[in-house]
């Protein structure tokens, strides 16, 4: 049975050659979307999918506003993120909202192939561009408690910084936001990717939403 996959994206002409390429792949496009207002409205007279390609950048409701909707009405259903965005915040913002993964539209075909294969049987997809290490450990249980012993040691100024690192916040708000200096907030940053082994903010956020520190 074909997957159904739903599209998201204002760029008709892109959005287009993704339903040939999907159904080139073997899926089903149940509906095409200009923006997040029009999905939810297909949604209601339409198939539903089993996945969404979101764009981030849509007019009248976007990529974020979308996926958070979709995480809290219809949790089943998956979303992988199709941006031009490359940028941190973004990357945070959409994994925030609800994203099992995130690409970019100048990918290559086989890559958008491997993550809606990754997507819909793992429920994430892991990449470089999304540190996949610390994606593949959101959906592992630890079987060890490590992660656990890690979160146990952090002092509550680290919590209270990884809490601050999965806002939107940049790290000089983030120093104003706890009374320090830009130096001093570097420092948290530093140790805290030497102790738990990670090294971007993105992966800070990972690791804070896979163990509880923020609740989305």
């Amino acid at each position: 049975m074909k997957a159904k996959i739903a599209l998201a994206d204002d760029h008709v002409l892109l959005r287009n050659g993704l339903a040939n390429l999907l159904e080139d792949l073997e899926y089903e496009v149940v509906f095409q979307a200009d923006n997040g207002k029009d999905l939810i409205r297909r949604m209601e007279n339409e198939n539903r999918p089993d996945l969404v390609l979101m764009d981030i950048n849509m007019p009248q409701m976007d990529g974020y506003e979308t996926t958070a909707w979709l995480r809290r009405h219809h949790p089943d259903i998956r979303v992988l993120a199709l941006s031009m965005y490359d940028d941190e915040n973004a990357i945070i913002r959409m994994l925030r909202s609800g994203a099992k993964g995130y690409i970019l539209k100048d990918s290559d075909p086989s890559e958008l192939k491997a993550a809606l294969q990754a997507v819909l049987a793992k429920g994430f997809y892991q990449s470089e561009l999304v540190t996949g290490k610390l994606i593949y450990s959101m959906n592992q249980l630890d079987l060890n408690g490590g992660a656990l012993k890690e979160v146990a040691g952090l002092s509550d100024r680290e919590l209270e910084f990884l809490k601050l690192v999965c806002t939107e916040l940049t790290y000089k708000e983030i120093a104003d936001q706890m009374h320090l200096s830009p130096r001093t907030i570097d420092g948290y940053r530093d140790a805290l990717f030497e102790k738990l082994h990670i090294k971007s903010r993105v992966g800070l956020v990972l690791f804070s939403i896979r163990n509880g520190i923020v609740i989305l």
